[in-house]
């Protein structure tokens, strides 16, 4: 577990939550006493299912034309 005063903790914030997001613990001080500590979430994700995922795959309507297409001419409607 790092720890870090509230003045660099205010400065570096981001990088702080960061290092919790990875996994690492950071404990606050004010002046020397521990006041706060930023640990990471915890997400829990639904597993999805092969079977659900195959069920998704076969009601996609497919393309007509490739993606690359799509994406010249939408951006040439927007042009003009």
């Amino acid at each position: 577990m790092g720890t870090v005063g509230i003045a660099d903790a205010k400065a570096h914030l981001s990088e702080l939550v960061e290092r919790a997001s990875g996994g690492e613990t950071v404990q606050i001080t004010s002046r020397g006493k521990p006041v706060a500590r930023i640990v990471g979430a915890k997400t829990l994700r639904k597993r999805i299912g092969i079977a659900v995922l195959r069920a998704m795959v076969e009601t996609m309507p497919m393309q007509a034309k490739p993606g690359g297409e799509f994406i010249h001419r939408m951006r040439n409607k927007a042009r003009y």
